[in-house]
């Protein structure tokens, strides 16, 4: 047995139906990573450490607000770590703990799978929504691109 399909089985022990995630480990980990700004922040961080406003020209259509927030709940988590130095006005940097390391490397399998299925998934999203012709070609065309150039960097 794959170790995809352990870890699903391993899933499927816990109700899925529950109205609250605390009752399954994973989908209450899953919230919190799966959300829309999370693994952004995260990927963010593992280049190198960022200090608020960086982290906010680095994803530009959060607002401060919700930065504020997923930072708070990365850091509540244990991935992410908050330093303050000691400044006049303080400055405060944000860093991966160790946890949100660990993170990376499932995230980069994740990426990595995005990457090579682009095109796959444009291409059915054009299907579903029912796109004439020219935008299923276009679509395809555009498959086609996407493939091309993921042999060029790998080569």
């Amino acid at each position: 047995m794959s170790n995809a399909l352990r870890a699903i089985e391993r899933f499927s022990q816990y109700p899925l139906g529950e109205s609250q995630s605390v009752h399954c480990p994973v989908r209450d980990v899953l919230d919190r990573i799966g959300d829309k700004w999370s693994m952004l922040m995260i990927m963010a961080l593992a280049m190198r450490p960022h200090r608020f406003s960086e982290l906010h020209r680095a994803v530009h259509d959060i607002s401060k607000r919700m930065l504020t927030q997923t930072l708070r709940d990365l850091e509540r988590d244990g991935l992410i770590t908050r330093h303050v130095f000691p400044t006049k006005p303080p400055g405060v940097e944000y860093r991966l703990a160790p946890l949100g390391l660990s993170l990376l490397e499932p995230m980069a399998s994740l990426i990595d799978w995005a990457d090579r299925c682009y095109g796959d998934i444009h291409v059915a999203r054009a299907r579903f929504d029912g796109a004439p012709g020219d935008a299923l070609r276009q679509a395809s065309a555009a498959r086609s691109e996407v493939l091309s150039d993921s042999t060029n960097r790998q080569g």
